[in-house]
């Protein structure tokens, strides 16, 4: 059983060696796929300095961050060509102009077919860098959710398949907000019970779409990377 007060990176870093995959190319967005298990930005000691950002940067010296997701998190990773298109759409996800859904594999039938979710989060200094519910201190944040399957594990136990939409962008905020809902994302690290945990080899979360206005013309356009579970 993994620990759950690891800091993030773990001790033991082995990040996949797959090629960069690139989902979209033009003169000012880079638009990448990120698998799980690879950080999204170095680490401070030498062994983490391998992740998704100087990889891209290897092949396309001029790719600059927007955004990140979490080291065991997959799916779809934006990047700028210029600095011009950076700071466009790092306004676009300050402003919360973006739209993104994430799909999910949860532990348990999760009964209603759709809702939402209003719990404001905090770090939980303590136990760094998990994060946790707090009314007193926390910052508001909103995920809404959609069954899109139930089915049975291996083990013989329920799943839920889930569609989440992040409204507000706190860390691990639909990881503590499903866990919050009774239903733990499957292979969850940090707050996931250990039948669930041990459910999956890796997180079950993926970042599937993202929507955003381009920096060239203000155009919507959407990005998708179909989740490989």
């Amino acid at each position: 059983m993994r620990n759950k007060s690891l800091k993030l990176p773990p001790l033991f870093y082995d990040p996949p060696q797959e090629p960069l995959r690139i989902l979209h190319q033009d003169d000012d967005i880079l638009v990448l796929s990120k698998p799980s298990g690879l950080l999204s930005v170095p680490g401070k000691p030498e062994e983490h300095r391998d992740c998704l950002e100087t990889r891209a940067q290897t092949e396309i010296p001029n790719a600059l961050l927007t955004h990140r997701l979490d080291l065991e998190t997959s799916g779809i990773f934006m990047m700028a060509l210029h600095k011009s298109a950076q700071a466009h759409i790092n306004l676009q996800f300050e402003k919360r102009r973006t739209k993104k859904h994430y799909i999910a594999r949860v532990w348990g039938n999760v009964n209603d077919d759709s809702g939402h979710i209003d719990l404001p989060m905090c770090v939980d200094w303590d136990n760094r860098p998990r994060q946790m519910i707090c009314h007193e201190h926390g910052r508001s944040a909103q995920t809404d959710w959609k069954v899109i399957e139930r089915g049975k594990l291996p083990c013989g136990n329920d799943f839920t398949r889930v569609l989440l939409k992040p409204i507000s962008g706190r860390s691990h905020q639909l990881r503590v907000h499903m866990e919050q809902l009774g239903h733990p994302i499957l292979g969850e690290v940090f707050y996931a019970h250990d039948e669930a945990e041990n459910a999956a080899k890796r997180l079950q979360l993926h970042a599937e779409s993202l929507t955003i206005h381009h920096p060239k013309d203000e155009s919507l356009i959407t990005f998708t990377d179909l989740a490989p579970f």
